[in-house]
């Protein structure tokens, strides 16, 4: 499903009674996306007359970051014809905690109980990292073989828009640079009424390093990637690229539209071949152009997340990049959405029952234009109960674990059904998987930690789900794609390959996969409730649960040429 890149508001310049909002309350931040990038000075005027102050702009899609209060600006300048509409910048109230509690239930499912014991693995095999014989996804994307013909290459460039990444882990600092890296958020420690959000700064300025990770999330995606093939720990699909953190995410997990956008643009800017994007903008899991549940200004700020997004993914896609996005962990087919419960997901309690129109609704970035959207498959290639699914937006499917996989077996809710990768250091010392010493702690030996140590190098690697975790191996087929392919991009340095070629390839190498018989999967009896029943839809070619099929590493740098 598709929106149009600029939408028509609602009439919002008048309250009820017809007369213009008055803009009172304390001072807070708006993203203000113009009607046309060019007519900037027409619009300064608009935010300037509305009570605004405009603090910095990204050109690049015409988006202003303005101070305003907090009351009634959004109504009174999206009367503008010059204004598309105006979104908050932060949220207000406390940590979304009730929402990364659900995130966490999906990517962390195995810490929320004692797993099985998995039964022995076989070694690893020979040329590849010590611990890589735990990653059935690398295998099941055949890059255990495609690294004979192409590991990747240094000169292309994959960003990774997240939580942050850790460069100096060791399995990523080899790949990791550090130049073009950038951190586009602030941490926020306190809320409006008090409350936690990100937690303490641990820097000065709010500002992590562009080589740091609160969250874990981004370091994980990247190690999926282009973990570098090194002797040590663990290789990733594509372990001769160059990883670039171009950090959207807040340390609570929450990825707010403003640092989203100007991650994206960014990447674009400098020559990244491709972006990986697990997450969805929030605080809207799903934005509805036509909410009939919203108020005004939240009606003007999903119109506007819509816009300034739809905007940005243009831009990125005209400037050569790649779009990965994680197709969502909410078992829902996305062409046929349930209600929408969780939105928004800040400030809390604010969340409500909401209808969606499948017309005019979307989940952003994975239903963006020119994103890539990738659902999850367990070691069994069964669809992961989580994962979201359905043939209007399914483009490829890719391991992303799944704990409950092999019911009847002894793999059935084991760590190992999930995908490991690299893990921050002081994130795992947070969250008490590690010691103050570095030794893995019990509830980390239950959850599946790993430890990899070679002289004075020590590396952390954890188990976790998700379409989150599905996206990057996809990631890394599209970077070993432009490796093979790839010519030397005059604009910027390293090389470069249309999306729409890489694109093409993906789909055509992909391993094709039927929709099971029966196409209706219960997962009852892994312990689901009849709400994650999934019915695939499709033939072999193209269907709901796969997409155009598992994507392929091997075939893809053996096989590609003849779809160029």
């Amino acid at each position: 499903m598709a929106v149009a890149a600029t939408v028509s508001l609602i009439a919002a310049g008048t309250s009820a009674a017809g007369a213009a909002p008055a803009t009172t309350g304390p001072t807070t931040e708006y993203t203000v996306l113009l009607e046309e990038p060019g007519n900037r000075d027409f619009a300064i005027d608009a935010v300037e007359a509305a009570g605004g102050e405009v603090v910095r702009s990204n050109d690049a899609v015409g988006l202003l970051t303005v101070k305003a209060p907090a009351n009634g600006f959004a109504e009174k300048v999206s009367a503008s014809s010059a204004i598309v509409g105006a979104a908050r910048t932060k949220p207000i109230g406390h940590a979304p905690a009730a929402e990364k509690t659900k995130r966490d239930n999906v990517e962390k499912e195995n810490k929320g109980e004692k797993p099985n014991k998995a039964p022995a693995q076989q070694g690893t095999t020979a040329g590849m990292d010590p611990l890589d014989g735990d990653l059935w996804g690398l295998n099941l994307v055949r890059s255990n073989i495609a690294r004979a013909k192409q590991a990747g290459d240094k000169r292309v460039y994959v960003g990774v828009l997240d939580t942050g990444v850790d460069g100096s882990h060791p399995d990523i600092a080899p790949n990791f640079n550090n130049e073009l890296s950038r951190n586009f958020t602030v941490d926020i420690p306190n809320d409006s009424d008090g409350g936690v959000f990100d937690g303490p700064c641990e820097f000065r300025g709010c500002v992590d390093p562009a080589n740091w990770d609160d969250g874990g999330h981004g370091t994980h995606v990247a190690g999926t990637i282009g973990a570098a093939a090194n002797g040590f720990g663990i290789s990733g699909v594509a372990p001769g690229v160059s990883l670039v953190n171009i950090r959207g995410g807040q340390d609570a997990g929450s990825f707010f539209l403003q640092p989203v956008v100007d991650a994206i643009t960014y990447g674009a800017d400098i020559g990244l071949d491709v972006i990986n994007m697990s997450f969805y903008v929030d605080p809207w899991y799903m934005n509805c152009a036509n909410d009939p549940t919203a108020s005004v200004e939240e009606q003007l700020e999903q119109r506007t997340i819509i816009a300034t997004v739809q905007r940005a993914l243009n831009y990125a896609h005209r400037k050569g990049v790649t779009l990965i996005g994680a197709g969502g962990n909410n078992h829902e087919d996305l062409g046929k959405p349930r209600q929408d419960t969780v939105s928004p997901n800040y400030p809390p309690g604010h969340n409500r029952p909401r209808p969606v129109d499948n017309a005019t609704c979307l989940n952003l970035p994975t239903e963006g234009n020119h994103v890539i959207s990738v659902s999850a498959l367990g070691p069994s290639t069964n669809k992961a109960d989580y994962s979201n699914y359905g043939v209007e937006q399914t483009a490829l499917s890719a391991p992303g674990g799944y704990f409950r996989d092999g019911l009847g077996t002894p793999w059935y809710r084991t760590n190992e059904n999930m995908i490991l990768s690299t893990y921050p250091r002081n994130v795992a010392l947070v969250e008490g998987a590690i010691d103050e010493a570095g030794n893995i702690t019990e509830a980390g030996l239950a959850a599946g930690v790993k430890k990899a140590v070679q002289g004075d190098k020590v590396g952390y690697y954890q188990y976790l789900q998700g379409t989150s975790m599905a996206a990057p191996h996809a990631a890394g087929v599209a970077a070993l794609i432009v490796s093979q392919y790839g010519k030397k991009d005059r604009k910027n340095p390293g090389l470069t390959l249309s999306p729409d070629k890489v694109e093409k390839v993906l789909y055509k190498t992909a391993t094709q996969r039927a929709c099971p018989n029966p196409r209706t999967v219960s997962y009852v009896n892994v312990g689901r409730s009849p709400e994650f029943d999934a019915t695939c839809e499709g033939d072999a070619k193209f269907n709901g649960f796969y997409g155009h099929g598992i994507v392929d590493a091997y075939g893809a740098v053996t096989r590609g040429r003849q779809f160029l």
